[in-house]
């Protein structure tokens, strides 16, 4: 079985982390996550503490293992979030879209595990400064919020530049995605697309038969202009935002647009106008499994091929 230091410092079975997707991750995945040995983790989203509450008493009633929370630092409600989860001394928080610096040592006092995703070696290198546990490497492959590197080159640089475990994410849903990322260096995998079609995952199934029936030109960047770039799948809303594209229109417009697109995909189920967020590797996602059967599948896969890629060392004898 895979082993890395991402195990004993989390107490987890797989160095495997299941994506903190907003409207999606609630505590029934991560839960389900959670008891197959990986690390489940509910996003916070847009939610005030009391949202947040719930999900937290009711992944504890299903599971006595590890799991984390995603806190998006630009949420209005993030001050509040973040004091509410130093006093449920919740094992692990999993940090995006700023800098957690001004919570860390509140968060270090109360025992939990920080672990910020870092689009750039500078921000990987001040979050190991400033006490981070660990970092996520993010490409530009992964579904929603993204930055502009690919996983592929992120990954080694920010391995070479600081001493932390370091997590790849973006583009991984199977057990070559898994061996790659280790070959970089990484020390675990971040994965959101596959779980979409957990069997546990509570989006809409019109959200899991387009990420079950998508190939791998079917996603699409919106929002560059505003900064906050998004993948998504390709429908209706994508052609809104090209069209605001062709009139150079002002940022209010495009934030106009967006306004909750992806409750009205993940939720309600409307995959035409709604926001589908789904990463590039979405045309391998093609069934629907276990999160048990997905990890069990997924690192089965890898240790086969890193056992292989042993024989390359042999030459080419026939």
């Amino acid at each position: 079985m895979i082993k890395t230091k991402i195990c004993s410092l989390l107490n987890i079975e797989y160095p495997i982390f299941q994506g903190g997707m907003a409207q999606i991750s609630d505590a029934n995945l991560a839960a389900a996550v959670s008891e197959a040995g990986g690390l489940g983790i509910i996003a916070a989203g847009n939610n005030t503490s009391e949202v947040l509450k719930v999900e937290i008493d009711k992944i504890r009633s299903l599971t006595d293992k590890p799991f984390g929370v995603n806190v998006m630092l630009l949420n209005v409600h993030a001050k509040e979030i973040s004091e509410f989860l130093a006093v449920e001394k919740v094992p692990v928080i999993i940090t995006g879209a700023g800098n957690p610096g001004v919570y860390m040592k509140m968060w270090k006092e109360a025992n939990i595990k920080v672990i910020p995703v870092a689009p750039s070696v500078a921000y990987a290198k001040h979050f190991e400064k400033i006490g981070a546990d660990a970092v996520i490497c993010e490409g530009t492959e992964a579904g929603g919020h993204i930055g502009e590197l690919t996983t592929m080159c992120l990954t080694p640089q920010v391995v070479d530049a600081v001493n932390i475990p370091v997590i790849a994410a973006g583009g991984i849903a199977d057990g070559r995605g898994i061996a790659a990322a280790f070959s970089l260096g990484a020390e675990g995998v971040q994965v959101g697309t596959r779980f979409l079609t957990a069997y546990e995952c509570n989006v809409h199934q019109n959200y899991k038969n387009r990420v079950l029936k998508a190939n791998d030109t079917d996603t699409a960047v919106t929002g560059r202009k505003t900064g906050h770039p998004v993948r998504v799948l390709k429908n209706k809303l994508v052609n809104q935002f090209k069209e605001l594209d062709k009139m150079n229109a002002e940022i209010e417009e495009y934030e106009n647009l967006g306004r909750r697109r992806l409750y009205i995909a993940a939720v309600d189920g409307d995959v035409d106008y709604g926001s589908v967020m789904s990463g590039q590797i979405a045309g391998l996602v093609n069934k629907e499994q276990s999160c048990k059967d997905i990890i069990n599948e997924m690192f089965g896969e890898a240790e086969k091929i890193i056992n292989n890629l042993n024989s390359y060392l042999g030459g080419c004898n026939e």
